[in-house]
């Protein structure tokens, strides 16, 4: 029971608490405006934000199994939460307890996916549509926070039309805003890069404070979070009716998997640098009982958050004792502080976003799955050669284009056509053998011409499954190459690189000997597929291919065969 309740905590040392003190006071720097900002794009107070961030960081950290994954309101979300209620509330609705109800939807609707384990669903999203996705949500955070970085109105819409709105607003920066935006940037960069022992999110959040009421930066127009409410929530149910809740449930699941995905993608990501795994179930149970405790206290819905974690980690969090600190001193703010945040420059809280995700632009990566090709794949799968590239930019280009979670949506929907293109169309290798010795090897006779095949022999390896799906395929090649063999007695299929066989393929390899006979030669099945064996024997099916235990003993046998006829 104890490993459940705190997974992130398994192995800590005492060493980690100041680096994850010291972690959570920088992701506490960048949660309270974040969240307060959050709250407005979701059509609530701003204090609602940070409502939601108190539970959602304390009771992920018992739940969940990132490390180093921050759960508080977040901006996709946000703006999806916004729709839901806005398409629920009509005239008369209240949109804040609608808002803390949709909240309570996604808790229940993410604990019951836990507890079914529907965790597994994580893994048709494929680290290439992971890698896409990632990217997308990071470049459309950060073209979100340019207005507030040079003092424009921005747009709305996609990444493109956000990009489209904000060219047509260049003569209308305000210099004030340009100057705190750009300064905070180079700030952040400096403090990172010169002093990295610091927490340079807090130190130039601080800073900017301190300017601003200096200066009195606030009154020359400089747009700052404004007013934020005092006191801790009320804790309770929202009073919403029966079916407005039931209306709720069906945007809770679309909230659920774009919180999952996103969260499970910041979560993979700092655990693959970091040596160790997450799992997805309890990763949907964390999320669950985060948005539930959100939502008993007058909160909106909250996920894991790919901005505020690289803030985590790059402040060298070791586990979830930073986000612990970072609620306690939310909790703080809600009674003492508030005043203080008021007067943080927008413009300053966008340069903190912006360098925090930035680095989760990964370029590289990209280039590298477009490097993952060969000459052989583009012969055998032509367009789905770079299949890994194909998935990754079109998990990209469609949140771009569409939104979080249709881009989730895309870059799956094409990771398992080209999945399903690539296993209708296996490699089938032609094999030669490697001397005259018992035992000998068989090799690739295309890549290695010096050794001769078997005269009469065809000698094969179908390099995937034999299914429903490329079975006509693999007999019509098979034919083929069959045809191109002068004096054919003998194909021999070589089960090693054919790890499993359906029905539908078994019928056709009964169906495959049948043409090779009515032509004069006859199919052997070797080396470990007994597979093939067991569902030919299940199917009942007659005139199964003969099994034996080596290439060289099915050869042989054809060979004897030939001498006895």
């Amino acid at each position: 029971m104890a490993s459940f309740l705190a997974p992130s905590f398994s192995g800590y040392q005492r060493t980690s608490v100041r680096p994850d003190i010291i972690a959570g006071l920088a992701v506490w720097a960048v949660l309270v405006p974040e969240s307060l900002a959050y709250a407005t794009i979701a059509g609530v107070p701003p204090v609602v934000g940070l409502y939601a961030a108190v539970p959602a960081l304390a009771l992920y950290a018992i739940a969940g199994t990132s490390r180093q994954l921050v759960v508080s309101p977040m901006s996709a979300t946000a703006a999806l939460s916004a729709g839901i209620v806005a398409s629920v509330a009509g005239a008369d609705g209240d949109p804040v307890a609608l808002t803390t109800a949709l909240a309570l939807a996604t808790g229940i609707v993410a604990i019951i996916a836990g507890l079914l384990r529907l965790g597994f669903l994580a893994a048709f999203i494929s680290e290439p549509v992971l890698k896409g996705f990632i990217i997308g949500l990071a470049l459309t955070i950060m073209i979100g926070q340019v207005p507030d970085l040079i003092g424009v109105e921005g747009g709305r819409g996609s990444f493109f039309e956000k990009s489209w709105a904000l060219l047509g607003q260049l003569g209308d920066i305000d210099p004030l805003t340009l100057v705190v935006g750009l300064a905070s940037l180079v700030a952040l960069v400096v403090v990172r890069r010169t002093m990295p022992f610091l927490p340079g999110s807090l130190v130039v959040v601080l800073l900017a404070i301190g300017a601003a009421l200096l200066f009195g930066l606030g009154d020359r127009g400089l747009a700052v979070v404004g007013h934020i409410d005092a006191g801790l929530p009320r804790v309770g149910l929202p009073d919403v009716t029966g079916p407005q809740f039931t209306e709720l449930l069906g945007g809770a699941v679309g909230l659920m998997l774009v919180g999952f995905a996103e969260g499970l993608g910041a979560a993979k990501t700092y655990a693959a640098t970091r040596g160790y795994d997450v799992d997805p179930n309890r990763e949907l149970v964390g999320l669950g009982i985060s948005n539930l405790g959100s939502g008993v206290l007058s909160g909106m819905v909250v996920n894991g958050s790919l901005s505020k974690t690289a803030v985590n980690a790059s402040a060298g969090a070791r586990s979830q004792v930073s986000a612990l600190t970072a609620a306690a001193l939310t909790i703080l703010t809600l009674l003492f502080l508030t005043g203080v945040f008021e007067q943080l420059p927008l413009a300053t809280l966008a340069a903190v976003v912006v360098v925090a995700v930035v680095e989760l632009v990964d370029v590289r990566s990209l280039r590298r799955l477009w490097r993952v090709r060969t000459g052989r794949l583009v012969h055998v799968y032509q367009v789905t050669a770079r299949a890994d590239f194909m998935a990754a930019g079109a998990a990209l280009l469609g949140v771009l284009i569409f939104d979080t979670l249709p881009g989730l949506v895309i870059g799956i929907a094409v990771s398992l056509i080209l999945l399903l293109a690539r296993s209708s169309r296996p490699r089938i290798t032609v094999l030669a053998p490697v001397g005259d010795e018992p035992g000998r090897p068989w090799v690739d006779a295309e890549r290695n011409p010096g050794y001769p095949t078997v005269p009469g022999v065809l000698a094969v390896r179908v390099e995937g499954p034999l299914i429903f799906a490329n079975a006509e395929y693999v007999r019509a090649r098979l034919r083929e190459l069959a045809a191109q063999e002068p004096g054919l007695r003998l194909v021999v299929l070589d089960g090693r690189a054919t790890p499993s066989v359906d029905v539908t393929a078994a019928a056709m390899l009964v169906q495959l000997r049948g043409d090779l006979r009515r032509d004069g030669g006859d199919l052997a099945l070797a080396e470990g597929i007994g597979q093939v064996r067991d569902v030919l024997a299940r199917v009942g099916a007659e005139g199964e291919p003969p099994l034996f235990t080596t290439l060289d003993e099915a050869v042989r046998a054809g060979h004897d065969s030939d001498e006895t006829a």
